[in-house]
């Protein structure tokens, strides 16, 4: 076989290195037809229709590279009186629509499929989050400034895979009443209330406090630490009253307070009278959401720690209900495991079979994973020479390196909920430990 062209040459080499470069995976299909060398042709598109399926050049150049006729182009807008043409007799009867299953079928062998069905019954996977946001828990890509607070976004709770019982808790606390207002009037429900987020890290907190503002339509206001305390006595109360000044100027609005612990630590274990004064405004301004004109202020809050946080934030009227945030359930693993491969290089993977290996994992573990499966395949692909794809191996050995990171948080959790559970806090809690006979 003759040595390729040298400007096909550096189109392969540029297309390795950036397979998802779908113009330029065209021109290098371009130009192999041009050459003749329709096979190859074929294998290009096809990776570049597995990118972008409605693409029309990508389909055009399959069509051509598998032998159909070109389509006809379109006519153009008339803007001098049409010419008498010549008549033209079709020799033969006009071509049926190109067919492309058999044309998936043809090169199946050249381009395996991204992703393959698993014989067992898994359960439905859910929407993958179409917001460019993780649900690992390890940063906020929408991150504003201190007192800027975000629209409304896209992110719906359909986009937050699995966690039922966490989303029907929320439909209770929060969405229902917002939906009927005429039974909320008929109930005497109000529309503020503070509910507290709490499990181990990594496993999206964040990302529901957002699906929560997204599901109410209401603008979103991130406050954590650093954006309230500050060095100078009486700054910090300030800060907090700004925060809640702010929400209610821009009503429906969410506040949502990471680390609470940080926050809203217990005040007896501290001697610094600034924190304290801190948790006292925080206090105050919770109970300011019980005014009339605070209507459509709602407060989440969030901690890996809640035996840490003040008794007084949690009493009725302020931050009263709490949710366990879990690892992700079957139908979550799928979907956060799908939305980190969405860019990368793979091929055959079993989702079906890499979600019940990671049972136990955080979504931040399961971030974790995917990098490091592609970092197995890069690597071999840089001391062989040859680009290849991801796939199941690499994963499955990746799986089993990975630690779960919620391990610790749960051994320091079981001896809280065990002993320290007064009220009823952590029943949630003792359930899931008693099910995963981890008691």
């Amino acid at each position: 076989m003759s040595e390729d062209p040298p400007l096909i040459r550096s189109l392969r080499t540029a297309v390795a290195a950036a397979p998802a470069d779908v113009p330029l995976r065209l021109h290098l299909a371009e130009l192999l037809l041009d050459a003749g060398l329709h096979d190859a042709a074929v294998a290009e598109a096809a990776v570049a229709l597995q990118h972008a399926p409605g693409d029309p050049h990508a389909r055009a150049l399959m069509a051509r590279a598998m032998g159909a006729p070109a389509p006809a182009p379109a006519p153009q807008p008339e803007s001098e009186p049409e010419k008498p043409e010549e008549p033209q007799t079709p020799a033969t009867a006009p071509h049926a629509a190109f067919d492309w299953h058999a044309a998936q079928e043809q090169v199946a062998d050249v381009v395996p499929p991204r992703f393959v069905e698993t014989t067992a019954e898994t359960p439905d996977a859910p929407a993958t989050p179409a917001a460019p946001l993780t649900t690992d828990g390890s940063g906020d890509p929408g991150a504003t400034s201190p007192w800027d607070v975000a629209a409304p976004g896209p992110v719906r709770l359909a986009d937050v895979g699995g966690m039922r019982e966490v989303k029907e808790r929320l439909e209770a606390a929060f969405l229902a009443p917002m939906r009927n207002p005429e039974l909320r009037k008929l109930y005497g429900k109000s529309l503020r209330g503070g509910l507290l987020l709490y499990g181990p890290p990594g496993c999206g907190k964040t990302f529901i406090a957002r699906a929560v503002a997204g599901e109410l339509g209401a603008n979103f206001l991130s406050v954590s630490v650093n954006d309230v305390l500050d060095m100078w006595i009486g700054n910090s109360e300030r800060n907090m009253h700004e925060v809640f000044a702010t929400a209610r100027r821009q009503a429906p609005c969410v506040v949502f307070l990471d680390e609470l612990d940080a926050l809203g630590g217990k005040r007896s274990r501290t001697q610094n009278s600034g924190m304290r004064n801190t948790v006292n405004q925080l206090l105050t301004e919770l109970d300011g959401v019980d005014a009339a004109a605070n209507e459509g202020v709602f407060v989440l809050a969030a901690t890996n720690v809640p035996w840490d946080v003040d008794v007084a934030l949690r009493r009725p009227g302020r931050l009263d209900r709490t949710i366990l945030v879990l690892p992700p359930d079957a139908p979550a693993r799928e979907a956060i495991l799908r939305y980190h491969l969405r860019d990368r290089p793979i091929e055959n993977v079993d989702l079906g079979k890499l979600v019940k290996v990671t049972e136990g994992l955080s979504g931040a573990d399961l971030a974790h994973l995917c990098e490091a499966a592609a970092e197995t395949a890069l690597l071999d692909s840089a001391r062989t020479g040859t680009v290849r794809m991801i796939g199941m191996r690499d994963l499955l050995g990746a799986a089993k390196a990975v630690v779960p990171s919620t391990e610790p948080w749960f051994a320091a959790a079981r001896n809280v909920a065990m002993f320290a559970n007064e009220g009823g806090m952590y029943d949630d809690l003792l359930a899931y430990l008693k099910k995963r006979r981890k008691l």
